[in-house]
């Protein structure tokens, strides 16, 4: 089963969507990769799912991504005596490392790295930014603070710190374990919570070790400062807009999305939009006109893909929802728009041999009216470089590696297929056309532009391009 558009689809996984006939029908709806969020249930409930994900895999023949999404450190207030207490404007408030229980005067926070970054003037947000506190002097563990936007303040409401970076690891013990038994369960992709900035990827990559692709979840304005140098060092990056939201104002992450897209679209890195993409259809059969072209923009801009959250994970419309962002994407890539808008954005090729030739291989596919490129790779990186190119025909991806294929299933136009490396030319060629037409992408007569690497089997070493004919 090959898709026929080129963005792809990430769906959440929950409790609406675990049984195995629901998670086929999201497949079919067109879900290419799914999600497993550890911020929710146990790792039993993540292996069933897991499992359930492989047996679709191997029932209707094509790879599928799974993606393992850590939950971060969550900076959380402690406990009130009441529950919960109302914050008037104007009035002080203190916040410290004191357990007792918080009232209308103070809370605890139980975070003495936020008491670390603070200074007079800064922000912080509790719940979402529902409430606003000014610091108006602190100290290693404490912060009088007065109150900018009134309201409700409860138990283990959430903060964020706008505008600081924090000295906290983006994995905690709870991550490392999480991360440890995800990889061990075989998940293709690791998104990675709270990332600040280039140095919070090595610790990711050290524990990773080769078994994953990192996705970096960019949901902090101090990460969009280091845009380059995060995107340099990781495999992917999502652009959560929650969180986004939530430290930035709103009408700021529309820009910050595009510029992010961008430099992912340069850097020729996968790059997914998330959050809110179509919240109706958690209780709706049908998004908000909003919804759908904030959808359609994404597409637009370049997104390899695009994602479900509790649309698919919670929702009573799961099947629906991705069926819909399926239409959404499908029309928006028939749009006559569409196609110049990709044409402007081509990034300058590097100065390798494996960018030369991807680079040349779309202009042959476009000049010769090619029906497809193939290109063999061992780690993917020749089919994200073909994708960066975002040619106008099918990538097809041949691939010796099962992991490789399922990882390429959250890129661009890729189609991943799972085979034996190539032998010779003659070998390449014969494969390369087989598989096409396997895939429907070519006809008898048809013309293939194929890349590879020679000795073939080496990784990193695209260095032919040859023209050839489907018989």
């Amino acid at each position: 089963m090959r898709r026929t558009r080129h963005a792809k689809v990430v769906a959440t996984l929950g409790p609406a969507s675990s049984d195995a006939a629901t998670i086929k029908r999201l497949f079919e709806a067109g879900a290419d990769v799914f999600r497993l969020n550890f911020s929710h249930v146990d790792h039993e409930d993540h292996k069933a799912r897991y499992d359930t994900i492989r047996a679709v895999e191997e029932d209707v023949g094509r790879p599928i991504g799974v993606l393992m999404d850590l939950q971060g450190p969550k900076l959380r207030l402690g406990t009130f005596v009441n529950g919960t207490e109302t914050l008037a404007a104007g009035a002080t408030f203190r916040l410290d490392l004191d357990e007792a229980e918080g009232d209308v005067n103070r809370a605890p926070l139980p975070h003495p790295e936020i008491f670390e970054a603070l200074e007079a003037g800064t922000e912080l947000l509790i719940d979402d930014g529902r409430v606003r506190l000014r610091v108006v002097e602190c100290g290693t563990d404490f912060a009088e603070t007065r109150v900018v936007t009134a309201g409700p303040v409860s138990d283990r409401k959430g903060v964020n710190v706008p505008g600081v970076v924090l000295p906290l690891s983006p994995l905690t013990p709870k991550d490392r374990a999480d991360m440890q038994y995800g990889l061990d369960l075989g998940c293709d992709l690791v998104a990675l919570s709270f990332v600040q900035r280039p140095e919070d990827i090595a610790e990711a990559r050290r524990l990773v070790a080769g078994r994953a692709k990192i996705v970096a979840k960019l949901e902090k304005p101090s990460a969009i400062d280091f845009l380059d140098q995060i995107i340099e060092l990781v495999d992917a990056v999502m652009v959560a807009r929650g969180d986004l939201g939530v430290e930035m104002p709103p009408e700021t992450v529309p820009g910050v999305q595009k510029a992010i897209i961008r430099a992912a679209r340069g850097g020729g890195k996968p790059v997914i939009v998330a959050t809110q993409m179509l919240e109706s259809m958690v209780n709706a059969p049908a998004p908000t006109r909003a919804e759908a072209s904030d959808v359609a923009t994404a597409i637009f801009d370049g997104a390899d893909a695009v994602m479900l959250s509790a649309e698919s994970a919670t929702g009573k419309y799961p099947v629906e929802a991705v069926a819909m962002m399926n239409r959404i994407i499908h029309r928006v890539e028939d749009d006559p728009l569409y196609r110049p808008l990709m044409d402007a954005e081509h990034a300058a090729p590097e100065g390798t041999s494996s960018d030369a030739i991807t680079a040349a291989a779309r202009q042959v596919a476009e000049t010769i009216g090619a029906a497809a490129i193939a290109c063999y790779t061992t780690t993917g990186s020749t089919a994200l470089r073909a994708a960066r190119e975002r040619p106008t025909v099918p990538i097809l991806c041949l691939t010796p590696k099962l992991q490789t294929a399922r990882q390429l299933a959250l890129a661009w136009g890729v189609h991943a297929m799972h085979g034996d490396d190539a032998r010779d030319f003659a070998d390449m060629v014969s494969r390369a056309a087989v598989a096409a037409a396997g895939a429907g992408v070519a006809e008898s007569g048809d013309s293939l532009v194929i890349t590879a690497g020679v000795p073939f089997g080496t990784p990193g070493a695209t260095n032919v391009l040859r023209i050839a004919w489907v018989e």
